[in-house]
């Protein structure tokens, strides 16, 4: 399988060279297959193939940190700060989570931390303000915030699936809210943008 794989990318190694890109492991969530990824982390690397791994930051500290020195960026999702919250929404709290993205921000790899903004879910000002804060309290270079607003392209998913999926859950923050978000992230410091 990792020979296919990497068949597949090579076959595109002359594009990624021109533009300056790599591969980018993302899924669901890549660190759930370290079998698979680690060995492909591998052979992009002693091919020159820049590497990024895509991940929620849920996974055992010893794995981030392995993975960590196979990579060349991180693009890590932080939903929120609230444990309990962070916990009725996705079913996890995000102790973990913190803890590695802490530990992965004292390595010399890059990270772009992600944040979806979910309306009255994560965009209220003490979510943002306690974000933009542990944030900015990270050891290393100054991280770089992609602000996230959600969209509804589940729903089309789920009527493909004939499941049903209630649209009204979630919305999207409006376009003055999101730019008070980046302003507040700005003022810690933090490079915010919206999209990435």
């Amino acid at each position: 399988m990792i020979k296919d794989i990497m068949a597949v990318i090579s076959s595109e190694k002359s594009l990624m060279d021109e533009s300056g890109g790599g591969v980018t492991f993302s899924g669901g969530e890549p660190l759930m297959h370290p079998d698979l990824l680690i060995p492909l982390l591998d052979e992009c690397g002693s091919r020159g193939i820049h590497r990024c791994v895509d991940t929620t930051g849920l996974a055992s500290t010893e794995l981030l940190i392995q993975i960590a020195a196979k990579t060349e960026l991180f693009l890590f999702d932080l939903k929120m700060m609230d444990s309990e919250k962070h916990l009725r929404y996705t079913g996890v709290n995000n102790t973990t989570i913190l803890n590695n993205l802490q530990l992965l921000a004292k390595t010399d790899v890059d990270i772009i931390i992600r944040i979806p903004l979910i309306k009255d879910v994560n965009d209220d000002d003490q979510n943002i303000q306690a974000s933009a804060k542990f944030i900015a309290a990270l050891p290393g270079k100054t991280r770089e915030v992609n602000l996230l607003p959600f969209h509804n392209s589940a729903a089309k998913k789920h009527e493909k699936l004939g499941q049903s999926y209630d649209t009204t859950l979630m919305d999207e923050p409006d376009q003055k809210r999101q730019l008070e978000i980046v302003e507040v992230f700005n003022g810690f410091g933090v490079i915010a943008s919206i999209g990435g």
